[in-house]
């Protein structure tokens, strides 16, 4: 271990020194004081043992995976893996064609917590290397031509039938989105990554490079960690604006914990949760552990709720991965139907984007987050995409929604333009 004096600046180092390489992942909490996190940061860089898979039996390779190596294993599930999980199909045209599944065992690993650095694999002179490595200065990134799949006019359209569904009984909420995207994109994703984590640091922000594509990532959202035998989630659904009047926005805070709207999405997905995790759980474990917790971000104040319980021990942690996938805050409810709607009416497949990415450990722990306020980017076909969405019910007004996935995309749009 190794105190270290100047923090942020190593941290920019190890950025620009893992992305020397092929594959790399940096997961930062940016300081956010969490209950479960195990590492205020930690960066993997290189590939010594790789799994890339499609929908199918990706879970079960996973398991092969882990079992052959128990190792650290870091990689990402594509929201498409629902193929895998339920009768299920993705049809709709995709730009970035990441794998469904894919996860390394890294060359390098640091972790860093309360001002000391540990290599966990690799030489000790790395962190050496990594305190002299000087960043190459990078061209300035082009300004984009960023443009949405779905006209205002359309998405309000796409709300009121999916509303009319809610009426006619078929779901009680589903989780919509849209493509912000741009073609013959040229960023740096370093530097935009810096930018982003920067405007928007989030407590489960990371970046993750797999050769020619790149997840720069603004996420607020925990999908699902586990601690020893307890399994935790932490969906959010509730969102409201910041406001630079300290007394303004603690009266925006306080609307949004009173919003019988937002709460009633949010309940619904507690539920979704709760189901979720009783597939995997100790019967009588699942506990509810904070309802409506309200929670502040640069752009946005969200409500999260934490759901908890205890693995059973007969379930291996990554079915209890699968029996959770996809998060109930990125489908809807009942979710197999909201699964089903939102590929009849979204006009883009997800692949990444509402997928997650993470880390597992060798003793089985894990921590993953939702992939949301994320830039996805594929060099070899410059095709830059990001979506933003949100939960509609019956209560739903159709331009305010609208406005709201403005809001979430403020963040990267800001990022991407200046």
């Amino acid at each position: 271990m190794k105190t270290l004096q100047n923090i942020p600046d190593f941290k920019q180092k190890a950025l620009h020194w893992a992305n020397q390489f092929e594959v790399c992942c940096f997961l930062d909490s940016n300081n956010y004081k969490d209950d479960y996190s195990a590492y205020d940061f930690i960066i993997a860089a290189g590939v010594k043992h790789e799994l890339k898979c499609e929908t199918g039996k990706a879970f079960e390779h996973l398991k092969s995976f882990y079992n052959k190596h128990k190792q650290w294993i870091f990689g990402f599930f594509s929201y498409d893996l629902k193929n895998e999980t339920e009768d299920l199909q993705s049809n709709n045209p995709d730009g970035l064609n990441f794998p469904d599944l894919y996860f390394f065992v890294p060359n390098f690993l640091i972790a860093f917590k309360e001002g000391k650095a540990e290599i966990l694999l690799g030489e000790e002179t790395v962190l050496e290397e990594i305190e002299s490595f000087q960043p190459q200065k990078q061209k300035e990134s082009e300004t984009l031509q960023i443009s949405q799949r779905l006209s205002k006019d359309q998405y309000i359209d796409k709300v009121e039938a999916l509303r009319d569904h809610i009426l006619r009984g078929n779901i009680y909420e589903v989780n919509f989105c849209q493509e912000f995207f741009a073609e013959n994109a040229e960023i740096d994703p370093v530097q935009t990554f810096e930018l982003l984590n920067t405007v928007s640091p989030t407590p489960f922000a990371g970046y993750f490079k797999i050769y020619n594509q790149y997840i720069l990532s603004a996420t607020p959202e925990r999908f699902l960690c586990k601690r020893g035998s307890k399994l935790i989630s932490q969906p959010i659904k509730g969102t409201a604006k910041r406001s630079l009047n300290p007394k303004e926005d603690e009266a925006i805070k306080s609307r949004l914990r009173n919003d019988i709207k937002e709460q009633a999405e949010n309940v619904m997905i507690v539920d979704l949760v709760r189901h979720d995790l009783t597939k995997s759980a100790v019967k009588g474990s699942v506990k509810v552990d904070e309802l409506f917790g309200i929670y502040s971000f640069p752009q946005v104040h969200q409500m999260i709720s934490t759901i908890s319980c205890e693995l059973n021990p007969e379930i291996h942690f990554i079915d209890a991965i699968k029996n959770a996938f996809p998060m109930g805050s990125m489908t809807g409810a009942p979710k197999v139907k909201a699964m089903k709607l939102i590929e009849q009416y979204e006009v883009t497949k997800r692949g990444i984007y509402s997928g997650s990415f993470g880390c597992i450990s060798p003793n089985g722990d894990f921590d993953f987050n939702v992939v949301i306020r994320s830039i996805l980017y594929n060099t070899e076909s410059k095709y830059l995409s990001f979506q933003v969405g949100g939960a509609i019910t019956y209560q739903s007004d159709a331009a305010s929604e609208y406005e709201e996935c403005l809001l979430k995309a403020s963040a990267i749009l800001k990022v991407l333009r200046d």
